[in-house]
């Protein structure tokens, strides 16, 4: 069960599960959200996430990929970054993780690929995102009771340089 950061579109990933850093309404908005609506058919999945919609910070929800080469999207909701609760937006960033791992475990998937779920508009920094989603990322596969492939995708150039920096030129982890 391999665990891979990746430098990546994570549109572009072929995948069965890509992650969107979702809002909690599920409307299509700008950064990576904006990306995966657009490149999924915006119509199709706006309609599918006004189905589920809102869900609560720290949850996810599964939709199709339609046009996309993932067969699912999982939209996870973090939280917005605020120093004066560090410690709760933390367990709220790890809970948006280990709930797609959950749900594409459900939905029998065998890869997924997040991008740094609360890093762009969020505010989360992105230092410390890196740490809760690759602790996360390592707690889930340890106890995971089937084999999954996780990427962590990285695209902007703090992020690379953070991950670079934090575990080497994109590190695989295994269990």
């Amino acid at each position: 069960m391999p665990f891979t950061i990746v430098r990546q579109d994570i549109t572009k990933m072929n995948v069965d599960a890509i992650v969107n850093a979702a809002n909690t309404e599920l409307r299509m908005g700008g950064g990576v959200c904006g990306a995966i609506f657009r490149a999924a058919g915006p119509a199709e999945m706006q309609a599918a996430c006004d189905r589920l919609a809102p869900i609560r910070t720290g949850e996810a929800v599964i939709t199709p990929g339609f046009a996309l080469p993932a067969k699912h999207v999982i939209h996870a909701a973090g939280p917005i970054y605020n120093r004066q609760r560090a410690a709760e937006c933390e367990r709220l960033l790890r809970s948006a993780y280990l709930h797609s791992l959950r749900l594409a475990a459900l939905h029998k998937c065998e890869s997924i690929a997040f991008p740094l779920i609360s890093s762009g508009i969020y505010g989360y920094p992105k230092a410390e995102a890196l740490q809760v989603a690759v602790s996360a990322i390592r707690d889930f596969l340890a106890r995971a009771e089937r084999d999954m492939d996780v990427y962590l995708v990285v695209f902007d150039e703090e992020s690379i340089r953070i991950s670079e920096e934090q575990f080497g030129e994109f590190t695989r982890f295994g269990n």
